[in-house]
């Protein structure tokens, strides 16, 4: 009877993760690639029952899946943010494994590799007549 039990077991959680997936799909965008729904959806689903709406609202869902998308949109378009936002969803998304991550070129970084981009920067990009 214990391998009834089990098995039991197993198929209510895989319900359930399969209910779960099935609500996060919603949230797709029609851009995103496979690859960048899969990371996002981890994001969505590890956080979600933290992020519940309660019964009277409240906003808590459109707040993690606004987080999920400075995530996404940071890791996969290189976009920058406060430093403190960035912090709370790189904690968030500690552990969440994504390969083949584009490598960005800030501007900074782009300033302290090119001098001859240093020198012109301090120049108007247009000139008085």
């Amino acid at each position: 009877m214990v391998g009834g039990e089990a098995t039991s077991a197993v198929e209510k959680l895989v319900s359930g993760v399969r209910q779960a997936a099935d609500f996060a799909e919603q949230f797709r965008s029609y851009s995103e690639s496979e690859k960048q729904w899969k990371a996002r959806m981890e994001f969505i689903l590890r956080h979600l029952p933290d992020y519940r709406d309660p019964p009277d609202g409240g906003g808590r869902l459109d707040q993690l899946l606004s987080l999920s998308m400075v995530w996404a949109n940071h890791l996969f378009l290189g976009c920058s943010y406060n430093k403190d936002l960035l912090d709370k969803v790189m904690e968030m998304a500690d552990g969440i494994e994504v390969e083949d991550l584009p490598r960005f070129t800030t501007r900074s970084e782009l300033m302290k590799k090119t001098p001859e981009l240093r020198q012109s920067s301090t120049f108007p990009l247009w000139r008085q007549t």
